[in-house]
């Protein structure tokens, strides 16, 4: 049994203070919920208070992002050892928002993606089809090149901790969710893909997390599918009650 994750990211929202003033609120509301894991992904500034704050808690945080170096002339990045030094756990890799605007490539992915490893940082691997890739029938060709870049040259034995998270871009922030069905289709692609790379017991262990406009009102049939491992939030996570909402449709 593969167990549920419930990942919020922030995006480019909440001060520190913001984000203890959410946590203060919304750790209560959870604090006996233990079915699903659950991970927040904050503002590179708020990573650090948000870590202090749920210490203790079974709560986790990880980053939006980082480099695949230790350390180097590369002004506004973040290394792995910088995210493990305050207890990050885990790492956001490939967004669309960034290979989109901050024009992270597959080859960037897939080196993120082995420093992540290296670290013993969960590497949560986001994938997803643009609107014109669905229409044209590309999701498929779409997402396996984007998972052959990433998993490229990758031991089975490194996949442990691997998650990848299935962000169809057209369905980000826009309020169109790809059906629970639909969904579902696209993620036992993706885990027919991991078990052809690696091999069956890499496909049936590893968690695919479903991302885009989800809200409460449909996580429930979401998570009710068998392939959907858990949830990417975003928009709705940044709301206590909403986030709460959401990581209680699916039971203690």
């Amino acid at each position: 049994m593969r167990k549920k994750i419930i990942a919020a990211n922030w995006k480019m929202y909440k001060t520190p203070m913001e984000s203890l003033e959410f946590l203060n609120a919304f750790l209560p509301k959870v604090h006996d919920h233990e079915a699903s894991e659950i991970v927040i992904f904050p503002t590179a500034t708020s990573l650090s208070t948000v870590i202090d704050r749920v210490r203790g808690t079974h709560i986790q945080a990880g980053a939006q992002t980082m480099h695949w170096l230790n350390e180097g002339p590369y002004t506004g990045q973040t290394s792995p050892t910088m995210l493990t030094s305050i207890g990050a756990t885990h790492v956001l890799l490939g967004h669309s928002e960034r290979r989109l605007y901050a024009n992270e490539t597959y080859e960037h992915v897939s080196l993120k993606l082995k420093a992540a490893i290296a670290h013993s940082l969960t590497p949560v691997v986001c994938l997803g089809e643009m609107l014109v890739d669905r229409q044209g029938g590309f999701t498929k060709d779409t997402l396996m090149a984007q998972m052959g870049a990433a998993l490229s040259n990758l031991p089975a034995a490194s996949t442990k901790t691997l998650v990848i998270a299935y962000e169809p871009v057209w369905a980000i922030g826009t309020g169109s969710t790809a059906s629970p069905e639909v969904a579902n289709e696209v993620h036992a692609i993706i885990r027919a893909e991991l078990a052809r790379v690696f091999n069956l017991e890499v496909a049936e262990k590893t968690r695919i997390l479903y991302g885009g406009s989800v809200k409460p009102e449909n996580s429930a049939a979401l998570l009710a599918q068998p392939d959907i491992d858990g949830l990417l939030i975003g928009g709705a996570s940044l709301d206590p009650v909403s986030l709460a909402k959401i990581i209680h449709t699916h039971p203690k």
